[in-house]
């Protein structure tokens, strides 16, 4: 290559007050014009960089547009041919998603990634860990076929991963997961660990989950000090203020979900604790509550509340009166939602590891602490052939995806130790869908219908089967994952599993604007939407057919039948939302929620239109932390300086635009700003 003679024209030359490379500058050159790999680009740059600093002749500069046109020539003689790749083909809107939120960006915040190359990006990481499983056949070429497999799926928009994989895979931070679950026991040095535990996963990306229940409850005599104990809720709102001062990923704020037992002395504190304004903006809070607890409901009958110190009764309450406070708290806020305990840890597969207590931030992902997954999800518009599905490419899509989401597994840089020790034992993968609505409207089959259930029930029965024969082929060629012995699949006759859980329903608000398609199992939430993009212009988008109905226009037993169905197949829960026009009543909520029982839901979650539709909320309170002489540590809010700010939840804060709320998650379709609880 030839680099013209004047001095400046090479852009990336600086040479005040040494002659150098601009760092970023060739970097982007390098990835931009010559197509070198960005791992690549930046070893190229040190090399350069260590030569020059060396060469101690006179004309350094014509030293060094040889050298750099010597290792440019070396590099592209040795890189193998890359196969002719097609553009990828976006909305604008979905363009924007990624600009705003996904594409690399340098110092200065400048988008330095193309879409392309995103999807190359992550393509190239996830296909890496095959040689960990070389066969006697094994060559190199093996593990480029596999990263053009997953390109092609990726690029095509057929699968998308959760979104830690999608902003991480191939870059230094390489946090892929996107859930987690952690321990809270009853003392500070738990608690505070927890929350170190908490800021880290957070800033790389992940969203957690907590049961609170181990904490003993308010006014409770605390021994080593002669104190009382503040109780669960003032150590969530802890949490909620350190979540509050961490952007994960430098993208997206943290989420959370707060758990409590329903025979936890402070359960109606909890249970009411975000009708307060402002309380608790970056948790989801669920009741976690028992079949023995259900029963009681319908027999109008009194249950204890157990001290979890002591685990002894310290008093009673009517279960029907305390699940009537559940459903008016989630009537006037979305909150709390409720989680069947037994019924997950019943279906869970590894109960000779442990129990579980938590979810993650949407509640699909029921985890073992320390645990992470990987989620990720099927774009069913891309296997729909005129109104017909393409059962042969739906098959084909789900091999490599679960492929590609056991990879994952290998391709973590876990945030800590203990996560990566029982991630790596169990291999959780969670692998859902996302385009439903538009696949019914396609077919003009009303999603309020026995039609409708039935052909998602073809589906997702479907991808079960696939999906679970990967996990067996898998398992016969990498092994099954460590924990398989003692284990629900342990018995006679069954195949071993390379994951110990394969579907999960997951919420996919920006990988769905992205893909271009409906949100996860969500019928459309409105006929008409309006999308800004760039320079300002605005596209309508219209959803027509004599099936469409919206969200808020669809009974609410049709919501709850279809995630009911859609429970039967997966191997953990399933995120979805019951959106409620305004006009629903309390005892419309009630109604739900029991009939989410009746039909073996794992858990439940609403969300009344406009529920929330304007309060006053403040800015982050102060967190004191004061140790104490005998070694207690003395915790302290304090409400924040400055005046309170009227804002409308309805609207997104970064571009105004009204806000949806699916799979306890709000996000905004014009922007693809998003926030994980209610």
């Amino acid at each position: 290559m030839k680099f013209p003679a004047v001095q400046t024209s090479l852009p990336f030359v600086e040479k005040s007050p040494k002659l150098s490379l601009n760092r970023e500058r060739f970097i982007h050159y390098l990835t931009k014009s010559i197509e070198i790999d960005l791992e690549e680009a930046q070893k190229l740059y040190e090399q350069i960089e260590d030569e020059l600093e060396r060469f101690k002749g006179d004309n350094k500069l014509e030293f060094l547009e040889r050298i750099i046109s010597c290792r440019i020539d070396h590099y592209q003689i040795k890189k193998p041919p890359t196969p002719h790749r097609s553009k990828v083909l976006l909305t604008p809107n979905a363009r924007i998603v990624l600009e705003k939120r996904y594409l690399r960006k340098n110092e200065r915040g400048d988008v330095i990634e193309t879409p392309e190359q995103l999807f190359e990006r992550v393509a190239k990481a996830i296909a890496a860990p095959d040689k960990n499983y070389p066969d006697k056949n094994y060559d190199e070429k093996d593990i480029r076929e596999t990263e053009e497999k997953f390109y092609a799926m990726l690029s095509q928009l057929e699968f998308l991963p959760n979104s830690p994989t999608l902003m991480n895979a191939g870059t230094d931070l390489g946090q892929l997961s996107a859930c987690f679950v952690l321990p809270i026991e009853d003392s500070m040095d738990s608690i505070f660990e927890t929350l170190k535990h908490t800021a880290l996963i957070q800033k790389s990306g992940g969203g957690t989950g907590f049961n609170f229940s181990k904490l003993r409850p308010k006014n409770s005599m605390i021994k080593t000090t002669q104190g009382t104990s503040s109780g669960p809720l003032s150590f969530i709102s802890v949490f909620n203020a350190v979540t509050d001062t961490i952007k994960q990923g430098g993208t997206r704020r943290g989420a959370n979900m707060a758990i409590l037992n329903v025979d936890h002395p402070d359960i109606l504190e909890f249970i009411h604790s975000k009708e307060t304004p402002g309380a608790l903006t970056n948790f989801n809070i669920s009741v976690a509550v028992t079949e023995k607890f259900m029963e009681k409901v319908k027999k109008n009958e009194s249950y204890s509340l157990i001290d979890p110190t002591t685990e002894k009764a310290v008093g009673t309450l009517n279960a029907k009166e305390v699940f009537n406070q559940i459903t008016e708290a989630a009537w006037k806020t979305g909150d709390p939602g409720i989680v069947f305990i037994d019924r997950m840890n019943r279906g869970q597969p590894t109960p000779h590891i442990g129990t579980i207590e938590s979810t993650n931030p949407c509640g699909e992902q029921y985890l073992l602490p320390y645990e992470s997954c990987n989620l990720g999800s099927i774009n069913l518009n891309t296997v729909l052939n005129g109104k017909d599905i393409d059962w042969k490419k739906l098959e084909e899509i789900t091999k490599t995806a679960v492929h590609f989401l056991d990879n994952v597994i290998d391709a973590n840089h876990y945030p800590l130790p203990q996560i990566e020790r029982i991630t790596k034992a169990n291999r959780k993968i969670g692998l859902g869908v996302m385009g439903l609505a538009d696949v019914l409207l396609q077919k003009n089959i009303p999603y309020d219908s026995e039609e409708a259930l039935k052909v998602a029930e073809e589906i997702i029965s479907f991808i079960h089967i696939k999906a679970h024969e990967v996990s067996q082929a898998l398992a016969q060629k990498r092994g099954a994952f460590p924990n398989f012995k003692g284990s629900l699949y342990d018995k006679a006759g069954q195949k071993p599993l390379r994951n110990a859980t394969v579907i999960t329903i997951a919420p996919t608000g920006t990988l769905s604007l992205i893909a271009g398609c409906s949100s996860g199992i969500e019928p459309i939430f409105a006929k008409s939407y309006v999308r800004h993009v760039l320079e300002g212009e605005a596209l309508s988008e219209t959803h027509t057919g004599e099936a469409l109905k919206t969200a808020h226009e669809i009974s609410p037993q049709w919501h709850v039948r279809m995630q009911s169905l859609f429970q039967s197949y997966s191997d953990n829960a399933v995120s979805k939302t019951v959106n409620l026009p305004h006009s629903a009543t309390i005892e419309d909520v009630r109604k739900v929620y029991g009939l989410a029982y009746e039909l073996q839901c794992k858990g439940i979650t609403i969300y009344r239109d406009r529920s929330k539709e304007s309060q006053v909320l403040s800015t982050t309170p102060q967190i004191d932390i004061t140790p104490q002489p005998n070694g207690a540590v003395q915790i302290t809010l304090k409400p924040a300086r400055g005046e309170s700010t009227q804002v409308s939840e309805l609207r997104c804060p970064e571009c105004h635009e009204l806000l949806e709320h699916e799979e306890g998650c709000t996000f905004c379709r014009s922007c693809g700003y998003m926030k994980c609880n209610t």
